[in-house]
């Protein structure tokens, strides 16, 4: 029989870092039955004073050859019976260890400053991250929210290995710098971007749920400033919002005041959009004078884009329709071995009221694999073949072995 991939998952909801970090690994150790390639390890923000004795601790039990991880607001893993679990502001560790053969693994932490001009060429971005595009790497990156040059590195490495998958998430749980962790093998960082370069035997599929429904009619940009929209239709912009708001059912419109969004459609050509087809962005301000208005991306006439409005429902139903469309379009091929989350620290039960519900939800379409992940100051995840930085998302990658 050939041997064939294996991953594993243990969270420990310890108060203890000792007891937590000795927990995982003999759980994660135990379900593997061959030694493991990788490690993935996700820390609560409640051990901030106890980062730096993370590896140290793990270097004592357990022996990997790669590993990375990060700091993390709240974490997900898999506890005894296949439960996943999302554990928000409470300690706990979340450790995946992965035996994966006919993949080669490369480890790397990225600088801002490292960063080739965006005018290079890709051999630039090969020569930083040392794997050619001919490999088809599948990227799982980590970076830090206080760290310049994150959409730099997406864009970069999108234009170097235009074939490649990009997942990840930015570390969270606090509002300082020093007081955030990335890890890299035997390396505790505090700026840049850790990350997993897999080639090989291996597939990362990719569901990037935004978690939100278009309202109103398609309109077009018409003119339009780095990002602000000065006209909408040949309109005033504000206009156009206000016509749209009174329109609006009155939940509708209280949900305007706190939850309205701006979803950028990411095919010129498709005549006929809906969720998913969008890349959705912040409302960041309007111009009551002359009625512009800013959103969180640059934005050229020509572009198409719809309102959108983020809630609990409309969350569950974008994740739930793209669950369903995925495994629609899955029904052959390998089976899924494992899965990573990384999900917006504005989801989880701040948005649904309850824990797990997205990890729940999910498990409900792929069930009995391990899963881990965290709950991220921005997620990474690609819309429509290009890989975007992202708030207020759940982005899933799921693993399967690409030759089965």
């Amino acid at each position: 029989m050939a041997d064939k991939m294996q991953w594993a998952n243990a969270l420990s909801t310890h108060h203890s870092l000792e007891t937590a970090v000795t927990d995982v690994v003999q759980q994660a150790v135990s379900s593997l039955t061959a030694p493991a390639d990788l490690g993935l390890v996700f820390i609560s923000s409640a051990f901030t004073s106890e980062y730096s004795r993370l590896l140290p601790l793990l270097g004592e039990k357990l022996s990997v050859p790669m590993l990375i991880g990060c700091s993390a607001a709240g974490v997900v893993g898999t506890k005894s019976g296949n439960k996943t679990q999302e554990i928000e502001s409470e300690p706990a560790i979340s450790l995946t260890l992965a035996h994966l053969p006919g993949v080669d693994i490369r480890a790397f932490h990225i600088l801002g400053d490292q960063l080739p001009d965006l005018d290079s060429s890709p051999d630039a971005w090969i020569d930083l991250v040392g794997v050619l595009p001919s490999s088809a790497p599948q990227f799982i990156l980590l970076s830090s929210a206080f760290s310049s040059g994150t959409n730099d590195l997406l864009q970069g490495l999108d234009f170097a290995y235009p074939s490649s998958v990009i997942v990840g998430g930015q570390a969270s749980g606090s509002f300082v710098s020093d007081r955030i962790a990335l890890f890299c093998n035997n390396r505790l960082y505090r700026q840049g971007t850790v990350g997993l370069a897999l080639s090989g035997d291996i597939v990362l599929e990719t569901i990037v749920a935004q978690g939100c429904r278009p309202i109103g009619e398609l309109l077009q940009v018409t003119k339009a400033e780095r990002n602000i929209i000065l006209e909408l239709d040949e309109q005033v912009p504000l206009v156009v919002l206000r016509n749209l708001i009174s329109s609006l059912s009155e939940e509708e419109k209280i949900l305007t005041q706190h939850s309205l969004f701006v979803g950028l459609a990411m095919n010129e050509f498709k005549l006929s959009l809906k969720q998913g087809d969008f890349l959705i962005r912040n409302l960041l301000g309007v111009d009551p004078s002359g009625g512009a208005i800013a959103i969180g991306d640059r934005v050229r006439p020509g572009q198409r884009l719809q309102f959108h409005l983020r809630d609990p429902q409309a969350s569950a139903e974008d994740l739930e329709l793209i669950l369903q469309e995925h495994q629609e379009q899955s029904s052959s091929g390998s089976s899924p071995l494992a899965a990573l989350m990384f999900s917006c620290v504005g989801r989880g039960a701040e948005l649904y009221g309850k824990p797990n519900f997205d990890s729940e939800l999910f498990k409900r379409y792929f069930h009995d694999i391990p899963m881990s992940g965290y709950f991220c100051a921005g997620e990474i995840g690609p819309v429509s073949g290009r890989t975007f930085l992202h708030g207020y998302t759940s982005v899933f990658a799921i693993c399967r072995q690409r030759n089965s």
